[in-house]
């Protein structure tokens, strides 16, 4: 094989690479957070809430189900954190246990997640594996996603080595004349 062919193959495969995974080592773009309005309003629901006003924080347990715009988080448990100064305004949450945040194109779980709402970065820990439908998955122990930008970084660490790991799915080949594809 020719060196230009293998130039062309190695290119076309790290295009495939980093099209087909949503998050790599470093910083890439969450599609469906290009157009996230992290000005939305935050709506939530649980089957049970503990308000704790002294320490300016609500507790949400079981079947927790939280909504801002069309991004979805889900766990069993998440502790809202709040500023009762003037007017009361929430500056975070933290949520745990079987954590997933779906978007209209992926979807991220993890086994702790942490939305600053003053920053407007979510940071899922975990065994933190990413999906889109179709295209892949890519996995690693600590995703940091910008809500203004759309920009996603994926770490490695934890169990899995210190590596974020990845499978995506080519496009289908096209069968046609040798030596052409």
């Amino acid at each position: 094989m020719s060196v230009i062919k293998r130039a062309v193959m190695a290119k076309s495969l790290l295009v495939l690479l980093l099209a087909g995974t949503t998050a790599v080592a470093g910083a890439q773009t969450v599609n469906s957070l290009k157009k996230h309005d992290s000005n939305a309003p935050v709506d939530f629901a649980a089957d049970r809430i503990e308000l704790q006003d002294r320490a300016d924080r609500a507790v949400l347990t079981g079947n927790v189900d939280v909504k801002q715009g069309d991004m979805r988080l889900r766990s069993a448990r998440l502790t809202i954190a709040y500023n009762s100064a003037a007017q009361t305004e929430v500056t975070r949450m933290d949520a745990s246990g079987g954590v997933v945040l779906t978007t209209a194109t992926e979807n991220a779980r993890s086994q702790y997640a942490i939305y600053d709402l003053r920053t407007r970065l979510v940071t899922m820990i975990g065994n933190v594996v990413i999906a889109r439908a179709g295209k892949g998955e890519t996995r690693g122990n600590r995703l940091v996603l910008n809500m203004n930008s759309g920009a996603a970084s994926l770490d490695g660490g934890g169990s899995g080595g210190g590596r974020v790991t990845g499978r995506f799915n080519p496009p289908p080949r096209t069968t046609g004349a040798p030596g052409k594809n």
